[in-house]
């Protein structure tokens, strides 16, 4: 099969037309879904309050000192909120944005390294890796910082490219936008901006014997740039704030690393899972590669698959070393295995292999696995909750939906395998990418309650501009930003105990320093899961409901007419 002849102007209007719509897709539906907890709320939150006090120094959540990441995203998100106004997509901007730009990223970097076409197969392929559309939809860091890293990854591969072409010039541009990338992966979420790239390197110089690549990284020029881009930031957080540099150093980079400081311990092998569901259709790609770049070993050379193999390996195997876990933190793995998928099918077209055949068989299976996905439908929901029965219904017709699509573009692309690979290649992807968007976005069946926002609308008009909001034993992150209001913590503080302590008289520490609160200030409102407000209730604590849904009460004191 010869990859030029899959090539034809009417083809080419249409794989066009298919990436325009995708763009729609992919921005049009940030805004569908409400904010879910952890990570959409909190971040929200942030930059909300960010945008409401000017201060761009010093990040706080619920107005407590919060330390835990750098704030580029908060930046970000703040400077949209303030132009644009609060909502989702506005929260949501940052990551969509920069996972939009890594899918062109990788295009145009695999279209300088083996040509137009295998640009565009790295581009599809990237745009249909189901994490990868998740997490480009979703209000959290990982996303600044994978896109980043991969900047990084990215500006080494070409400046080494331009290298062997001789061309010095762009050898050393391109490493200047490596550590520029560097420093801002850094001030996305902290050291392993340039630990993890540190790490890739060192393994790639020891297992290719390569030590020369040392001489091209133009290190010293390179560190200007990164400390330009960091330092200012690290300087005037810990000027203001003395107590952030052993936090943030240590506390969250090696006892993040080395100790369960947050509760997210998994089994090493966490990880694996979500690699090959995450990289799902391309998953004999992925094997096809890593059999050919062993076949291709050689020392002391310059090799492309080489580093981006290391790149996965080393953050994979980082990641599962650690005793912190959360399924975002392998995002920056997919990138690179978009263009080692992208090269695999390059290869087979250029050496005339029989592609179609186990192409058709590829694209087949996903037919097969769809098919059999429609008679486990009944699944969805089944351990939910008895008040998230309609939730689940509603989710399961965007499950047969996706379903459906997934089927329907598979069976067309084993359909056109034989006839024109590079039109059943893009429906193939296209239809993932269709899979991956109605399920993602379908959530919001499921996700709308879990946020709060009927909640906040139905008490937002009853909550005077100076009550105090007590948030009584709950951290609950996306409530705060749909009231647009900061809570006060009570006898708990989860995250924010490094804040409260900087900060003590902002929280209560005890329930009984809150009842004594409570019954001296008559505008006080307070928030607290069902099962708290029933204890309280039990105790004859006066109060009275503003609104409730099946997660969180919000209660103030009686109505003078109730007190009667």
């Amino acid at each position: 099969m010869n990859a030029n002849r899959q090539i034809s102007p009417i083809n080419s209007l249409a794989l066009l037309l298919l990436f325009l719509v995708a763009t729609l897709l992919w921005f049009g539906t940030l805004d569908y879904r409400h904010l879910i907890p952890s990570d959409e709320g909190r971040y929200a939150q942030m930059a909300r309050e960010m945008m409401v006090s000017s201060d761009f120094i010093t990040p706080r959540y619920n107005d407590y000192k919060y330390f835990e990441k750098p704030p580029l995203h908060i930046w970000i998100t703040a400077i949209v909120f303030q132009v644009f106004g609060l909502g989702e997509w506005q929260a949501r901007f940052w990551s969509g944005i920069t996972s939009y730009f890594t899918i062109l990223l990788v295009g145009f970097t695999a279209f300088r390294l083996y040509g137009s076409l295998a640009g565009y197969l790295a581009a599809l392929i990237l745009l249909a890796s189901p994490m990868w559309v998740v997490g480009g939809h979703f209000n959290a860091l990982d996303m600044g910082l994978s896109a980043f890293l991969n900047l990084a990854l990215c500006s080494l591969l070409l400046a080494q490219h331009a290298f062997t072409q001789n061309h010095l010039r762009a050898t050393r541009n391109w490493m200047w936008v490596c550590w520029l990338a560097m420093g801002l992966a850094t001030l996305s979420k902290g050291l392993i901006g340039i630990v993890i790239p540190g790490m890739v390197l060192f393994a790639y110089m020891i297992t290719r014997w390569d030590w020369r690549i040392l001489t091209r990284l133009h290190i010293v020029s390179g560190l200007i740039i990164f400390l330009a881009v960091t330092a200012p930031w690290f300087i005037a957080v810990s000027m203001q704030n003395p107590e952030f540099a052993h936090f943030f150093f240590i506390h969250e980079h090696f006892e993040r690393f080395t100790a369960d400081a947050h509760r997210r311990t998994a089994p090493f092998y966490f990880f694996l899972p979500l690699v090959i569901v995450g990289f799902l259709p391309w998953m004999p790609q992925f094997f096809q590669s890593a059999w050919q770049t062993l076949k291709q070993y050689r020392l002391g050379q310059f090799s492309a698959s080489w580093m981006l193999w290391a790149w996965f390996v080393i953050i994979l195997l980082f990641f599962s070393v650690s005793r912190s876990k959360l399924p975002g933190y392998i995002m920056p793995i997919f990138p690179a295995l978009a263009i080692l998928a992208a090269k695999t099918i390059m290869d087979h077209l250029e050496t005339h292999s029989n592609l179609a055949n186990g192409w058709r068989v590829q694209t087949f299976f996903f037919v097969i696995l769809a098919a059999v996905g429609f008679f486990f439908l009944s699944e969805v929901g089944r351990n939910g909750q008895p008040d998230e029965v309609q939730a689940y219904q509603a989710y399961t017709v965007w499950i047969t939906v996706a379903l459906a699509c997934l089927f329907s573009f598979s069976l067309c692309a084993a359909l056109l395998a034989k006839r024109n690979f590079l039109l059943s290649i893009s429906l193939f992807a296209f239809g993932f990418f269709l899979t991956a968007t109605i399920a993602g976005t379908g959530h919001e069946t499921l996700g709308r309650a879990v946020s709060g926002y009927d909640l906040a609308q139905k008490v937002k008009g009853q909550i005077p501009s100076d009550a105090k909001i007590y948030s009584v034993r709950l951290l609950d992150h996306t409530l705060p930003f749909y009231l647009q209001r900061n809570t006060i913590m009570v006898e708990f503080t989860d995250e924010l105990t490094f804040g409260s302590k900087q900060e003590p008289q902002k929280w209560v520490p005890t329930l009984n320093e809150f009842l004594a609160i409570w019954k001296q200030d008559p505008n006080a409102i307070a928030v607290m899961v069902p099962a708290q407000f029933e204890e309280l209730k039990q105790m004859n604590l006066p109060m009275e409901e503003l609104g409730r849904d099946s997660r969180r009460v919000i209660v103030r004191h009686p109505s003078p007419a109730l007190r009667q």
